[in-house]
């Protein structure tokens, strides 16, 4: 049977319900993404779809090796993947894939920030990455380490293969999708596997806010407000239009990805993949965007459509961005090593019905050092109390109900009248935490 093209588009702080196919506010009622919506009707949808870290580089880490990011030391932004780990694209080389990349790596530098320099500090957030540092990428190269420090919405470079700088003037996101359909229209003798990895609808570091196609913005400034967000604090105000609008061009680039792949008569035999690192929600539970046990950080969108995942079907079990990577080696016929903890999501889309985890554990770091599972009913998360000095002792932190608080309002951590269901969440926690990352913990309740 012949192998399938695989094509990864990636976005970067990306709300699940923006996707409009998924039915929620504020994506649905806006219609915001209907190149997404269709792909999902001919594809699937999976509902429940979880990051395993809400962070940007150990989000990453976790797609590009199959691994928890702890178990690798990739625990927080500026770690370099280890050049030990076999990789989705090593793997794929070796299978006689090509692999490509283009957009944000995020995998590089080490300890790039330290001052004065840490003995293993290496800094290319402004550089061309070497290859040795590429993950394994190596047929098309088209990126940069930390792309919000090279780039803006408009204008700014990436690196080729070769390590040549490559200026834009235009809309970022709009450059990245045509450096993808540049590589898909390239004739090639073997599949391919390609990467793409958008920053948007993150914001702009530097700027502190999202930058928008050039007067997109004010066609979202009505919309209907999330549960989760309506009468709280945080940025969304000010963000959420910039934010909508960084979506919608998202989604009009995976159109036109889609596009490419069908005028060269790649499309069916290709797997296109759509998904992001984490969600956002907007300084409303921390002081920035994610590293929280949420749904607004956890909850992503993850739609799948091609050779095994065709039919228009919704899986509504839960899905961690951890089966990603065995999900990509077994589509193109490669037996995923057998230490990798995730689970193909084929058979998912063979029957929805069936199951391939009760809960997706959560590893939260920067904001804090915790634990968290998210079940389809409840949440509980547990975080380290850095006076106690013991790293395997954590506290009661969060628990939610999710059948009756969707918007997770109400935290129950510490709630007597809810201490069953806590317990019995924290002892599925500490057995998550031993089947997953083989170390016991001790989490102490609230009261």
């Amino acid at each position: 049977m012949k192998r399938p093209n695989i094509v990864f588009l990636f976005s970067d702080q990306q709300r699940y319900d923006t996707v409009s196919c998924y039915g929620a506010v504020p994506g649905a009622p806006l219609g915001l993404t209907p190149n997404l919506d269709k792909m999902a009707a001919e594809g699937v949808r999976f509902d429940l779809a979880m990051t395993c870290q809400p962070v940007c580089g150990p989000a990453r880490a976790c797609l590009q090796t199959g691994l928890y990011p702890d178990s690798i030391g990739c625990t927080i932004n500026d770690r370099a993947l280890p050049g030990d780990v076999p990789t989705v694209a090593s793997l794929m080389n070796a299978a006689g894939y090509e692999t490509a990349y283009v957009g944000k790596w995020h995998l590089a530098s080490q300890n790039s920030f330290a001052s004065p320099p840490a003995p293993d500090t290496f800094d290319c957030k402004t550089k061309p990455i070497p290859p040795e540092r590429r993950g394994g990428y190596r047929d098309y190269w088209m990126a940069a380490d930390v792309l919000e420090f090279t780039s803006h919405g408009y204008g700014g470079y990436v690196y080729d293969g070769d390590g040549k700088r490559v200026d834009f003037d235009g809309y970022r996101a709009d450059f990245l999708a045509d450096r993808a359909i540049e590589y898909i229209r390239r004739p090639k003798e073997k599949p391919f596997f390609l990467f793409v990895s958008w920053l948007e609808p993150h914001h702009q570091n530097d700027h502190d806010r999202c930058e928008a196609p050039a007067g997109w913005a004010e066609r979202y400034a009505e919309y209907e407000v999330p549960g989760d967000l309506a009468g709280t604090d945080g940025d969304w105000r000010e963000e959420m239009p910039a934010y909508l609008a960084c979506c919608r061009s998202l989604d009009e680039n995976v159109g036109r990805i889609l596009d490419a792949l069908r005028v060269t008569g790649q499309l069916e035999d290709t797997l296109v993949i759509y998904t992001s690192d984490h969600g956002c929600h907007f300084r409303t539970r921390n002081g920035e965007y994610k590293r929280s046990c949420h749904d607004a950080s956890l909850h992503v969108p993850l739609i799948m459509r091609g050779p095994g995942f065709f039919g228009g079907v919704t899986v509504e079990r839960l899905t961690s961005l951890i089966d990603l990577p065995p999900t990509l080696l077994d589509a193109a016929g490669i037996t995923p090593p057998g230490n990798l903890p995730g689970h193909p999501l084929a058979p998912l889309a063979a029957d929805p019905t069936s199951c391939v985890r009760d809960e997706v554990l959560v590893q939260i770091s920067e904001a804090g050092r915790g634990r968290a599972i998210r079940t389809t009913d409840a949440t509980y998360c547990a975080m380290i109390d850095e006076a106690d000095g013991d790293p395997d002792l954590y506290h009661e932190a969060y628990c939610y109900d999710n059948r009756t608080d969707p918007a997770q309002r109400n935290n129950l951590a510490g709630d007597p009248a809810h201490r069953n269901m806590r317990e019995a969440l924290r002892g599925r926690l500490v057995s998550a935490v031993l089947r997953e990352e083989g170390r016991r913990i001790r989490v102490l309740e609230k009261t």
